[in-house]
């Protein structure tokens, strides 16, 4: 049985994985309002609510796998690894789907929900195939 200071003795190795999933989402977000071809924020303060839908649904699909890997990596290495590769595979699936989809971008833009909740859907059933995979 732990006693409290087992779980004290943790707290380092917590503050270090939540410091570094946080900045990974960090990244994650600045990398995909980068990429998209559109202002989120600025079209989300506008009142637009497709990007929020799928703003929504890449945090949630670059999310999902990164909590499967925090639980499954087995060093500091391996959490920055593997989650830069979730990170590209979440890009990825974005890019696919824009170019399968040449409508999507004005569909956003012009504030079409339909078009926001399949490219939230997109990514986070990439996301959630994304985590099966990592969950090794």
């Amino acid at each position: 049985m732990y006693q409290s200071t087992d779980y004290i003795s943790t707290l380092p190795a917590f503050l270090t994985y939540f410091a570094i999933a946080v900045s990974m989402l960090g990244v994650f977000i600045t990398v995909y309002v980068w990429i998209t071809p559109y202002k989120e924020f600025a079209m989300i303060k506008e009142g637009n609510i497709a990007p929020a839908i799928t703003l929504f649904g890449a945090v949630i699909g670059f999310v999902l796998p990164l909590n499967a890997l925090v639980r499954a990596a087995v060093n500091v290495q391996d959490l920055l690894i593997w989650g830069g590769i979730i990170l590209v595979v979440q890009v990825l699936a974005f890019l696919i789907a824009n170019l399968f989809f040449k409508h999507l971008k004005q569909n956003i833009i012009d504030g079409q929900t339909s078009s926001a909740i399949f490219l939230a859907m997109v990514s986070i059933a990439i996301g959630m195939l994304n985590a099966a995979s990592v969950g090794y």
